[in-house]
């Protein structure tokens, strides 16, 4: 579960040997990320689910961490720290949004729909997987291949939860599932922003050093 914080490293420019198509690819995950953000976000309103609200904080970074590879591609590297700080102050805004949420819905929320939570979350999986595999044929080196692996089993996590959360609203008829499992996410997504705050901020501060990519 990035909220999970996952950062996709970006090979040098010189090692990569069709840079075309690995733009494509950035831009086709990009897409997906902000669709399936989109997609959860209407679907957890609609389905009075939380832990679907707070699985969208995940495809937010993502498609943010996407568009910062893009970026970096052909832009100075210090533009990656200052979307790391936006990235990290928009997850711990959410966060804070699904906790408080949650916190409300204790005492006056209602049961959520746990058919579409379920079909939201395997369609969440399916996204996920698709970028994986998309990136892992693509891979330009091990760094990057590890960074997108593991980000990929930390998403597929989150989807597995909102899945089992889903389950347990529809064999409980209780919302009690969907709120143990936003509130983990959106602590999740405070902690991680906190993290990616702080580094951002040392980089930016700390006298990182600052160069162009030829």
């Amino acid at each position: 579960m990035s909220a999970h914080c996952c950062d996709h490293d970006t090979p040098q420019v010189k090692t990569i040997a069709n840079l075309a198509r690995y733009r494509k690819i950035l831009w086709i995950a990009l897409t997906i990320n902000a669709a399936m953000f989109l997609i959860e976000v209407g679907a957890g309103f609609q389905a009075g689910s939380l832990s679907l609200l707070a699985d969208a904080v995940d495809f937010a970074g993502d498609a943010l961490n996407y568009a910062v590879s893009l970026a970096v591609l052909a832009s100075a590297l210090a533009w990656r720290a200052r979307a790391a700080m936006l990235k990290a102050v928009s997850m711990m805004g959410f966060g804070l949004y699904v906790l408080g949420a949650a916190v409300w819905s204790v005492w006056h929320g209602g049961v959520p729909q746990a058919m579409t939570m379920g079909a939201v979350a395997l369609l969440a999986l399916l996204a996920n997987v698709a970028v994986a595999w998309m990136l892992y044929a693509f891979r330009e080196g091990d760094a990057n291949m590890r960074s997108v692996w593991l980000c990929s089993r930390n998403d597929a996590i989150g989807n597995a939860a909102v899945f089992m959360a889903a389950l347990g609203v529809f064999g409980t008829g209780s919302a009690w599932p969907d709120l143990a499992v936003a509130s983990l996410m959106a602590t999740l997504a405070l902690q991680g922003g906190w993290t990616v705050l702080r580094q951002a901020r040392g980089e930016l501060g700390g006298g990182a050093a600052v160069r162009d990519i030829p």
